[in-house]
């Protein structure tokens, strides 16, 4: 059988934030790093490397805070990319750059997915001649956790402006050639988005399914139910 060719425009490495202090989530990080929190019986970046599976991505995942946790953790499955200060997502992406794909996945570990995988589609509607990211969202009023009034509104053709509508849920795909716009070590993914917008090049895509944002302790029990009513 002859083997299907590998096509060079979809994503082929997977970025996990982990390196955060997580001081939201008060004495469940005092000893403790947040993707380590356990939810549904799992450490919360277990649900996030789930989405990984059967993908065949190359997969790093930063860290800082008690990183010796994640990495005895994650040994086997994932490559440690460590960074001995804080560098925000776009900064520890810019510090990864030369062990990712151009373009590749990130996917933050404060979160839980359920119904489609969140990164299959993503992968399914990436079109490299129209974008330089595709982020994954949801309707506010399927942002279990999440307090704030969203992130984006959704053009007709899924181009993204700022505004109060769809939520972003930690998931999305990237040109690694954003990151040639930015000269600052420190800073957020939100730097590369607005390169993207001005670009015209800003896109979106709606989660079918649900997600919890599992940033706070109250959070967990609301993702919790939320995988429970899906697994039901």
């Amino acid at each position: 059988m002859r083997t299907p060719p590998v096509d060079l425009t979809a994503p082929r490495s997977l970025m996990l934030y982990a390196a955060g202090f997580g001081t939201r989530m008060g004495a469940l990080t005092a000893t403790r790093p947040k993707p380590m929190v356990p939810v549904a019986g799992r450490p919360l970046i277990d649900h996030a490397l789930a989405l990984a599976e059967g993908m065949d991505l190359r997969i790093l995942a930063n860290t800082h805070y008690l990183p010796g946790q994640i990495a005895a953790h994650l040994e086997g499955r994932a490559e440690i990319a460590p960074e001995p200060e804080i560098l925000e997502t776009g900064g520890g992406l810019a510090a990864a750059r030369d062990r990712l794909s151009d373009p590749c996945f990130t996917l933050n570990t404060d979160a839980v997915w359920t119904g489609p995988n969140a990164l299959r589609t993503l992968r399914a509607a990436w079109d490299p001649a129209r974008m330089d990211a595709l982020l994954l969202l949801v309707p506010r009023e399927r942002a279990t956790g999440h307090t704030g009034r969203g992130d984006f509104l959704v053009g007709p053709d899924g181009a993204l402006t700022r505004g109060p509508g769809a939520v972003y849920t930690g998931a999305q795909i990237l040109t690694l050639g954003l990151l040639d716009g930015v000269s600052e070590r420190k800073f957020s993914n939100n730097v590369l988005w607005d390169i993207a917008a001005a670009r015209g090049r800003l896109h979106g895509v709606i989660h079918p399914g649900g997600w919890c944002d599992v940033g706070r302790p109250e959070s967990i029990a609301l993702a919790e139910s939320l995988l429970e009513a899906a697994d039901g």
